[in-house]
This record gives structure tokens, sequence and C-alpha cells, in this order.
């Protein structure tokens, strides 16, 4: 039997991409391998959303050369945004690669793992939104559920719209359709994966969407990733308060504390725009968890923006966000834009972000010390094989002592005895 090895970089959609990779390989006969040396088909599933990202995939690739000399046979795709991106231009970096396919052009891998003989796969596919792929999902608990493809934002950073394309939505009928198949098997929670889900559209929005979820039995928990400020309606609020499948929590990119910067950034919306949704949802739905994304050093930004940033996240203290300093993508408006700021400039003010963050976050957690969480339990924890590890409603990670009693896919009591920065302890009710 002939194995393959699929390595990820990056997001989400990433990560859901290999996952239809795998299944398009178990189809044709393939078992997974956890190591390169045993493989037939490699696959590096690629991310350009960051410098740092690239780096490591290029230096990844370098390091299987001597393994190709070695192995004439083996065949070496690259996939995702990077290949979408550079094109044959991977072909001429590194010869002793065999495929380079874009994102929305997963469904060729059949065909290249047996007689096709093209090499570079990165056109548009126009019928991306309605073509059904295996799956070979990592987990038997919570599934990743593609509602959308593409992007039409065009934020000034970001190069996603040019390596996934333009937004199209799947018909609702076949997302429910997948999540019923999931049912079926045991899956216990779902997350809605999309660019910007808010803007979702086709035989009904995203609200829509949700409502039709939220009647099928057998999920207990429904989530999704990313919205979009701008697009964040008051029917999606309410939804979120009446829907009892949909959990308390949403991930909410604000990037920048000052408007000057979120109209270089082509955000489409002014921080106060961004603060009344915030107000408007911790209103309607109080105990709702918010996290956020946030970017250090954008061009032009100068010390005062910092320090709106910096005031933002007081003002709002999100439960968490993820942050980085700007990296430029060349194909994007920013790459060429004036006042780029050294990066001993923007490391230093990502550090003074994180530490203004922590505080807030692990003074919320431990104001969670003493209450009564309802948990879903995902499995072993990654450190103590002789604990669990779930998620409470508002997405926040908690150990807990593993029982006969309970499984993975359970949704448990617990009270919460210990609160950290990174996780919480609780103990089984």
């Amino acid at each position: 039997m002939k194995r393959y090895y699929i390595e990820t970089f990056g997001c989400q959609m990433n990560v859901h991409d290999s996952e239809k990779m795998a299944g398009i390989l178990k189809s044709e006969g393939y078992m997974k391998t956890d190591s390169v040396q045993n493989a037939d088909v490699v696959i590096f599933n690629t991310c350009s959303i960051r410098q740092k990202a690239e780096q490591k995939f290029f230096s990844e690739l370098g390091r299987i050369k001597s393994l190709k000399k070695r192995r004439p046979d083996l065949k070496i795709a690259v996939a995702g945004c990077i290949a979408q991106q550079e094109g044959r231009g991977i072909l001429e970096r590194a010869p002793y690669v065999d495929y380079v396919v874009g994102p929305q052009n997963i469904n060729v891998l059949k065909d290249i793992i047996t007689s096709q003989s093209d090499f570079v796969f990165t056109d548009d596919n126009p019928l991306i939104s309605e073509t059904e792929l295996p799956i070979e999902r990592k987990d038997n608990v919570r599934a990743w559920i593609n509602i959308m493809y593409g992007c039409n934002n065009f934020c000034s950073y970001c190069i996603v719209p040019y390596t996934r394309g333009r937004e199209e939505s799947r018909a609702s009928g076949s997302i429910i359709n997948e999540i019923k198949e999931l049912t079926d098997r045991g899956y216990k929670e779902i997350t809605l994966l999309g660019q910007n889900v808010n803007s979702y559209m086709s035989d009904t929005n995203f609200p829509g969407l949700l409502k039709k979820i939220n009647e099928i039995d057998g999920i207990n928990r429904i989530r999704f990733v990313t919205s979009h400020p701008k697009d964040l309606s008051d029917e999606l609020i309410h939804a979120l308060k009446d829907m009892e499948k949909v959990c308390e929590h949403m991930h909410l990119p604000l990037q920048s504390g000052s408007t000057k910067v979120l109209k270089l950034m082509n955000r489409k919306y002014t921080y106060e725009d961004y603060t009344k949704k915030v107000e408007k949802l911790r209103k309607i739905i109080p105990e709702i968890s918010i996290t956020s994304d946030i970017i250090a050093g954008f061009p032009q930004e100068t010390d005062e923006d910092h320090k709106e940033t910096v005031k933002a996240l007081t003002e709002i203290e999100f439960d968490g966000i993820f942050a980085f300093k700007f990296s430029p993508r060349q194909g994007t408006t920013a790459y060429n834009m004036d006042g780029r700021l050294p990066d001993k400039v923007k490391s230093e003010r990502l550090y003074e972000i994180f530490e203004v963050q922590n505080i807030i976050t692990e003074r919320k957690n431990k104001e969670l010390k003493g209450t009564i969480q309802e948990i879903l339990i995902e499995g072993k924890g990654e450190k103590d094989t002789g604990r669990f590890t779930g998620r409470t409603r508002t997405n926040k990670i908690v150990n807990i002592p593993s029982e006969d009693n309970a499984e993975p896919g359970d949704t448990i009591t617990v009270k919460i005895t210990r609160a950290g920065r990174h996780s919480l302890e609780g103990d089984i009710l």
C-alpha cells in the first residue's frame, strides 16, 4: 500500500483543506504516514499570509531535496496559498517539485497521482462551491465545514483574495447534508468556515443558515469563523442570542484601534463603528466572549496610533487575541505603501500589545473561578494523559480529571477550580 505525508502551514482553512486532500488520497488507496521518509507522496499545504510562514515552508522544502535524489519516484506537491501565488516560480526555485496545486484545485489531486501530465494547477475554479470531496477528518468530536470560499474585502495587507479568489457560497442544502452525515458518525460540534462568514449568501443568508443548522438533531454546538465587523448585522446578533446551539463566542478581528490605520488597511469601519457593535453584542448577549486579531506596526502607524490600539485593548477587554507584526505581502496594496517601520519598532509594539492583553485575559479567566460551566469533552490533554480537555460554550479551554463515566463527545457540567492565562481547570459535578 502506498503512503502519503501532508505537512500543513497556516490557518484552519488550510487544516481543513488538508483533510480534503487526505480524503482524496485515502479514497485512492493511500495510507497516512507520520514519517516523510516512508511516504510515496509528500504534500506541503502552504500559507503566505505572513513572511514567517513562507520562510518556514521553503526551509522544509529544501530539506526534502536530498530525499528526492535518493528516491526519484517520490512525488512532491506544493499546495495552498504559496502555490497559488508563485505558480511555476516554485518549479524554477525547486525543480525537484512535481506538482503545484492552488487552493481552488484540490480536486485534481486524484488525477496527478495517477496519470495527469500537467504540473501547475492554479486556474480559477468557478465550480469550487459545488465540488464535493471526500474528507479524512483529524477529529471525531468536532468538525470543520466550509460554507464559502474566497474573499471580496481586499484589506490592503491581505493576500487571501489573490490566492483564494472571489467569494463563492455553498448551497445551504449541501452544507446541511454534510452536517447530517457527521451527526450519523457521532460528531457533536461543528465550526463553519469562511474568510467572512457574515457575507455568506446562497439560497439564504448567514443567520438563515444558522437557523437551519440549529434545527439538526445530534449537533450540540455550532461555532463559526471568521466574522468581518462591517457585516455584523443585528439579525446575526439576535441569532446568536436566540439559537440554543450557537455558542456564545465571536472572533471579531479589530486589527487596529486607530481609525486612521483602519482606513489605510481598507477595513471599511471606524473604531467607533467597531465599539458600537461590541457594545450591542454584550448588551444582547451578556455572557458572550469576544476574541480578536491585531496587527502591530502597520505602515505609517505612529506612536499615537499604537497608543490608540493599546487603549482599545483596555476599553474593549477582549477575552483573548491573536497579534502579529505587519508582514508585507507582495501583490497587496500595503506592500508598496510608504512609511514602513523598522522591525525593532514593530517588535516593541507587539510586545506591549501582548503585555496589556495578557493581564486582561488572565483576569477575565480568574473571574470564572468557582463558576459552573458546561464542557464538551474533546479528548485527552496534550501534556497530561491522565486528564481530559474540553471547552466551554464561550471557547475557554478547561482541563478536567478523566473518569470512567466520561469520554470524548460527552457534554458535562464542571466547577472551575483554577484559572490561568491560557486555560482553566475544573472538577466534574
